[in-house]
């Protein structure tokens, strides 16, 4: 929102414009605590559909319901922001890109077709509501202004693009480490989240060839002219670009709805409190704590304390290129008998 003008201070952890090693610690002022500081704030027992008001009181057993409303808004994602601003920057040093865009507000629809994702990137943020393509984030912002009239809110869907990720990213063994788990995890918790997806995929596939990328040999690449799978399989980073999706919904509306006031016990109608009328744009923001999730696990596989570690491991990875595939091509005897060669 245009009221909002936050800025991060580094306090701790950078030394002459490079990390120490220490933790780093990032501050993000709350402005508006000054206007609440020593004032009466009216008591709030009407708990908002959709909301975590009555799932905190629930929880918590609070008495009045704001403390579940303040922690839970989606202001959090501020913290998120800044310190995936860091992890993007640190990946940037790497070859690794992380970007992202709003495909679609409400029932308006991009028309990207096979636009590079570089270009989605550049084109998101010219946009006022990050949408690489110029006539439907036109019509998206019309949309947003039709509904502010109407005093109610929109949702809408957002792709986070990696790219660059090292083939093998991920596992297929580890259920905690696979990257369709890490990833979901990290996109799911964004406050008003409410899906993700494999970016690419028709929404109700007729069948299972509709969402399968075939594997073409360019010389010794093995490359995928299709990311329906979302550049991983299994758990696993192919190697190509990662692309998730998330369906971004809004809860608060001007329009009161109807609770039950928990002081009186009597049927009520809620109490508006400020919220966007269409957070998609923003929403790509707060994905990007994808590259929390890249970042972190990026450096526990590829290991080292240092730039200069890390970079000379990266390199030495497989790629998928058939030199770095070789196969023994030979029948393999499972559980052979007592007295045989291969036992």
């Amino acid at each position: 929102m245009q009221i909002e003008r936050d800025r991060v201070q580094i306090l701790g952890g950078v030394m002459a414009g490079e990390t120490t090693g220490a933790p780093l610690a990032l501050l993000v002022e709350n402005r508006d605590h000054v206007k609440w500081k020593g004032q009466a704030v009216p008591s709030m027992t009407a708990p908002r559909p959709g909301h975590a008001d009555l799932t905190g009181a629930l929880k918590y057993g609070y008495r009045d319901l704001r403390p579940a409303l303040e922690r839970a808004s989606a202001r959090e994602t501020a913290a998120r922001v800044a310190g995936g601003a860091i992890c993007k920057h640190f990946l940037s040093e790497l070859g690794i890109q992380i970007g992202g865009y709003v495909i679609a507000i409400g029932e308006v629809e991009a028309e990207l077709g096979g636009m590079p994702y570089e270009q989605r990137f550049v084109l998101a943020e010219a946009s006022e509501v990050r949408c690489p393509d110029q006539e439907a984030g036109e019509r998206m912002q019309r949309r947003i202004r039709e509904i502010m009239q109407a005093k109610d809110t929109l949702g809408g869907v957002i792709e986070v693009v990696a790219l660059g990720v090292p083939a093998g990213l991920g596992s297929y063994v580890h259920w905690e480490r696979r990257l369709e788990a890490r990833l979901g995890a990290a996109l799911l918790s964004v406050p008003a989240i409410k899906g993700w997806r494999s970016a690419g995929v028709p929404k109700r596939p007729a069948a299972g060839t509709q969402a399968q990328d075939p594997i073409l040999l360019d010389g010794e690449e093995l490359n995928r002219p299709t990311a329906l799978s979302a550049g991983w399989k299994a758990g696993s980073a192919r190697g190509d670009a990662g692309v998730a999706g998330g369906d971004e919904t809004d809860r608060t509306t001007l329009t009161p709805q109807t609770t039950v006031d928990l002081a009186t016990g009597e049927q009520s109608s809620t109490r508006y409190e400020r919220s966007d009328f269409c957070p998609v744009p923003r929403a790509v923001c707060a994905g990007g704590d994808d590259s929390f999730r890249a970042g972190g696990g990026f450096a526990g596989e590829a290991g080292g304390d240092s730039m200069e570690e890390i970079r000379p491991r990266l390199a030495a990875l497989r790629k998928a290129r058939l030199s770095d595939l070789v196969m023994d091509n030979q029948e393999h005897v499972y559980w052979p008998e007592e007295g045989t060669p291969e036992a």
